[in-house]
């Protein structure tokens, strides 16, 4: 199962690709691996089509291998009461049994089980536990009672195991629900071989052989419905008593879908149950001749195991790789995963109506860690991550350069010191209490407890924070105590290179840290983050600091590898040249605003004003103080840069009228018109003329197809004329002393 998100029926599904560091194998036979194609309408029909006989025999099978009663199977059926309800509200006109995927999901759902048949099975179901308190435990499996006598499912369409009415169960001579885990810092033995678990399990089921069996699995079928003389029905399970064995509140469920047998793998508590059970399932399979696919829970957390999990997000799809050890390995990772995804005819990248090219939204989460919990950096040496925090906070770039287009404290990675004014105050406070290496020493648990409720955005969310530790040492749950930490402000880049690029900079960065701490004290940038580092050339500037930095540690890098992030972060909108200075316009960063909850169809809505966009002017040359820089006719504020005659500003402006925005009643500003005046003269020495839209009118339906496509759009929306004429005198902007560095248009002029 993958993410449920809320107004969505149904959850996502989640492909996770499964090995064992060891090298050794988990599942040899590929041919017993049934082809997913055929669950997306590409059927074989060469091949046998499985059905409910098909997926009995199946169970039957691995019980006697997990050495389990084949009596504690129980066949599971649609709710009959639900769909005969569905049925009674349809409307006369309409023959239920007829499927049309235009219909409702109820109604569609309503027609597959028709043409199935409701009397029959949908699937089978095992409950199947392993005692984790008892050391070398057998499998256990027990009664399920059930009031209506039948194992009637949760109406929907997911697969039963997540169906299952478990709350229906007795609560009377229940087993423990919880599955226990082990704990990640725990010590693990090496994990038996493919060829050990096999035998074992060979070796059980040659125990277990009797004379018996055969004449018992008919037995089996007659119970289970799927013999034509039911002659034992299923009295012979409804009439055992409670109390008669344990109630086990876990399964296995074996269920014929779309032609294919589908296992669904129960929870269990360790590496070496999961990787016998699915030893048995391949058994079973071998012996029947009958390709399978695996679904339903992943094994429990053990650093013995590598994964790689493929999922939907909303727009994009979320590959959650498995981590690089070395450099080598990372690149290798990184390069494999963008190839995969253009041969798939997926991109990283996209365009704007306008022709502006961003990326997907998507994100190039960087998470760093050790080999095992226990090894975590992070955790050896607290200090890191004080460095770590300290020094994103003091260079903004690092926040800002490489994120995606919706940046601020509602965004998916706000700074520390986007939401509450005195967070950095409260930083300052806890950094104190981390020692320095070989100083003293802190637990583990207080590394969390000292950052976890400083790393988090607005609402308290410690997933939602640039620096993320929830997966640090959380003493709250086992999964929370893997010893990682995870940098969420970095979006992914078009390219692979530039991937690596970034990658590159944050490792050299935690290297450089774990020779020599950072230990500056916090910058309080307050308004300035919003000001300030919004434009592309403060941006700049702090990268090239960072990269000073990096030299001063031995480490050699170059400011010009991030040239590309500051091109597609920031892209050139255009130039003109008059009188000998050179002024150059630029894409600036704006922080969206969330806006206030309103009535949507799932529930509330909370729109984001992307209406106001900024763009920086700069200017080279500009030696003379009679000349400035107008939009509109008003004054930039203009800030000097450590380059005689060269000047920056900011100006934000609304670029369309959206339904919903931050004060609906001011005007659209555009096109925007720039002037270099000369305020001696009062005359326009040249300027441009910058357009959201295209200046005719002709908006092309859809997004640019390609980048020349795209570009097409960008360029017929600057041109070098249609600057002010005659006679100006530019007007004085409204400004506000905690953004000195930008012109907002919205504040009028005095």
């Amino acid at each position: 199962q993958g993410k449920w998100y809320p107004g969505e029926s149904l959850p996502r599904w989640a492909y996770t690709c499964l090995w064992r560091k060891d090298g050794q194998p988990i599942w040899k036979n590929q041919a017993l691996l049934a082809d997913l194609g055929l669950a997306a309408g590409h059927a074989d029909t060469t091949k046998p089509v499985a059905d409910e006989r098909t997926a009995a025999e199946f169970i039957c099978d691995l019980a006697e291998r997990l050495k389990v009663e084949d009596r504690w199977i129980r066949p599971a059926f649609e709710d009959v009461y639900h769909m005969l309800d569905i049925e009674k509200k349809l409307p006369v006109d309409v023959d239920a049994r007829q499927f049309n995927p235009d219909d409702d999901e109820d109604r569609r759902r309503l027609s597959r089980a028709l043409e199935r048949g409701i009397s029959r099975p949908v699937g089978f179901v095992l409950p199947l536990t392993r005692p984790w308190w008892q050391a070398n435990a057998k499998w256990l499996s027990g009664f399920w009672p059930f009031r209506s006598h039948r194992l009637f499912l949760i109406p929907g369409d997911s697969p039963i195991g997540l169906r299952l009415p478990l709350e229906s169960l007795p609560i009377t001579g229940s087993t423990d629900p919880l599955v226990y885990t082990l704990d990640p810092f725990a010590d693990r033995d090496p994990l038996p071989g493919y060829a050990e678990i096999r035998k074992a399990a060979q070796d059980r089921l040659a125990a277990q052989k009797s004379e018996a069996a055969k004449p018992r699995q008919k037995q089996v079928m007659q119970r289970l419905g799927l013999e034509e003389d039911p002659a034992e029905s299923s009295e012979e399970y409804t009439a055992l008593p409670l109390g008669s064995g344990p109630v086990v509140r876990t399964a296995l469920c074996v269920e014929p879908r779309d032609g294919q047998i589908r296992v669904f793998m129960p929870p269990v508590g360790s590496l070496e149950d999961y990787l016998e059970l699915v030893a048995m399932i391949e058994e079973t399979a071998e012996a029947l001749q009958t390709p399978v696919i695996i679904e339903g829970y992943l094994p429990p957390y053990d650093y013995r195991l590598e994964l790689l999990k493929v999922t939907p997000d909303p727009g994009v799809i979320e590959v959650n790789i498995h981590p690089a050890h070395n450099w080598e390995q990372l690149k290798d990772i990184t390069t494999s995963v963008y190839e995969e995804a253009r041969q798939c005819r997926l991109g990283t990248e996209k365009f704007q109506l306008d022709g502006r090219h961003t990326g997907t939204g998507g994100g190039n989460h960087l998470v760093f860690g050790g080999s095992t919990p226990a090894n975590s950096p992070f955790l050896r040496r607290p200090d890191l991550l004080r460095s770590l925090v300290g020094f994103w906070n003091n260079h903004p770039a690092l926040s800002y350069l490489f994120s995606s287009l919706f940046i601020g404290p509602t965004s998916q990675a706000p700074r520390v010191d986007e939401g509450r004014d005195d967070a950095i105050y409260e930083l300052e406070v806890a950094f104190s209490q981390v020692p320095d290496p070989g100083v003293g020493w802190i637990p583990n648990w207080m590394v969390d407890r000292l950052f976890r409720n400083l790393l988090i955005d607005l609402t308290g969310n410690t997933h939602r924070a640039e620096i993320c530790i929830d997966k640090l040492y959380s003493p709250d749950h086992a999964a929370g105590r893997l010893g990682l930490v995870e940098l969420r402000g970095f979006e992914m880049p078009p390219h692979a290179r530039m991937s690596l690029t970034q990658q590159l900079l944050v490792r050299a960065l935690v290297a450089h840290f774990w020779e020599k701490p950072y230990n500056e004290p916090l910058v309080h940038w307050r308004t300035l983050i919003h000001d300030r580092f919004m434009l592309p050339h403060f941006l700049w500037t702090d990268l090239s600091s960072i990269i000073d930095y990096l030299k001063g540690g031995g480490l050699d890098f170059d400011v010009n590898w991030f040239g590309a992030h500051l091109e597609f972060r920031c892209p050139l909108i255009g130039t003109f040249e008059a009188n000998g200075v050179k002024v150059e316009l630029r894409q600036a960063l704006e922080p969206w605003y969330v806006l206030g909850e309103e009535p949507g169809s799932g529930g509330t809505t909370r729109y984001v004003d992307s209406s106001l966009e900024r763009l920086q002017v700069k200017t080279t040359g500009m030696y003379s103080p009679a000349m400035c820089i107008t939009v509109n006719g008003v004054r930039v504020p203009l800030q000097a840069t450590d380059t005689a005659g060269e000047f920056v500003g900011g100006v934000r402006y609304r670029a369309w009228q959206p339904p919903n925005c931050l004060h609906p009643t001011i005007a659209v500003h555009t096109p925007l018109v720039v002037d270099l005046v000369d305020t001696a003269n009062n005359r326009s020495l040249g300027g441009c003329r910058y357009h959201v839209e295209h200046p005719g009118g002709l908006n092309p339906e859809g997004y640019p197809v390609n980048t020349l496509a795209a570009e097409s759009r960008r360029a017929g929306r600057f041109f070098r004329m249609g600057h002010t004429g005659g006679y100006m005198i530019p007007k004085t902007p409204v400004m506000s002393p905690d953004f000195p560095y930008t012109l907002d248009l919205r504040r009028g002029t005095r």
